[in-house]
């Protein structure tokens, strides 16, 4: 597999599927680009294997995701491999010295997928996004580069969980039909809800919502000290993904939480306006959780 070829995949997965994202790293200089986009690319096609494919028994679904870690594990022995994605994973690893336990976290959580359709507590959902998000950031984090990334570390894992949270929020119809629930159980309790009694309609629900945009907001304030301490080069591109990511919580909220009748999105005028806004900010400005 040609290496341009296999990077031209996973950008091309990544404008289809990760539009905030994509828009926020066309902000990023042309080299670090394609290193992004092979990261999505990686993260994107494990989650179709587990998402896509729900027609197929649990068993089968299991298998294509370890047949597909098998042959990463193999690619990061220096073997050959003829995937039309790996090649420029591997090569983006390589490039920059990641850490394959992130990797190996990430696919943990995926398999989690496969399995688990609800969890108790957010403790027990932060254990699956330790693996699904947290370590996206530290993943990144060397590519964005950083000045000192030992201080930008835990606001880039907070970034992680912050944007997979809002994902989990705006998702929550969607993911029902998936025959899962992300929100803890522990949470629905306390507002006196059952799984079942997530519907459109339900008044109860609102309050469970808006508490999750509350937590959510939390992870985005512990990030925000992150972003300054990026390299000047890669700060318009996480600016524009901070603030878009969070500008989906703000839209939730202007449909008064109401996460069935459609998909919070942030309209494309916003979008083009928190971009250049990004581009004009100095680096180093701290960031406005």
């Amino acid at each position: 597999m040609d290496l341009a070829e296999a990077y031209e995949r996973c950008r091309l997965l990544h404008k289809q599927h990760g539009r905030t994202y994509y828009l926020a790293t066309r902000l990023l200089p042309a080299w670090k680009r394609r290193h992004v986009h092979a990261l999505y690319g990686f993260t994107r096609y494990a989650d179709e294997i587990v998402d896509r494919t729900e027609d197929l028994p649990a068993e089968e679904r299991a298998n294509r995701l370890n047949d597909w870690s098998e042959r990463f594990v193999a690619g990061l022995r220096g073997e050959r491999t003829d995937d039309p994605l790996l090649p420029a994973v591997l090569h983006t690893i390589a490039v920059f010295n990641l850490d394959v336990d992130d990797f190996a976290s990430f696919l943990r959580s995926m398999a989690m997928d496969l399995t688990v359709t609800s969890y108790e507590t957010y403790d027990d959902l932060l254990d699956y996004m330790e693996g699904s998000a947290a370590v996206i950031g530290t993943m990144m984090l060397p590519i964005l580069g950083s000045a000192d990334p030992a201080a930008a570390r835990e606001p880039a894992r907070q970034l992680g969980l912050a944007f997979q949270l809002t994902n989990f929020i705006r998702d929550v119809a969607e993911d029902l039909d998936r025959g899962r629930i992300y929100l803890p159980r522990e949470d629905l309790e306390r507002f006196g809800l059952a799984p079942e009694d997530l519907k459109p309609g339900n008044p109860k629900v609102k309050p469970l919502i808006a508490d999750e945009v509350s937590r959510a907001r939390e992870h985005y304030r512990l990030a925000a000290p992150g972003i300054p301490l990026l390299d000047p080069a890669s700060q318009a591109c996480m600016r524009t993904a901070y603030q878009l990511y969070g500008g989906i919580l703000g839209e939730v909220e202007a449909a008064d939480y109401d996460v069935f009748t459609r998909r919070a999105t942030v309209p494309n005028s916003k979008r083009a306006s928190v971009a250049m806004r990004s581009i004009l900010t100095r680096p180093g400005t701290p960031v406005a959780a």
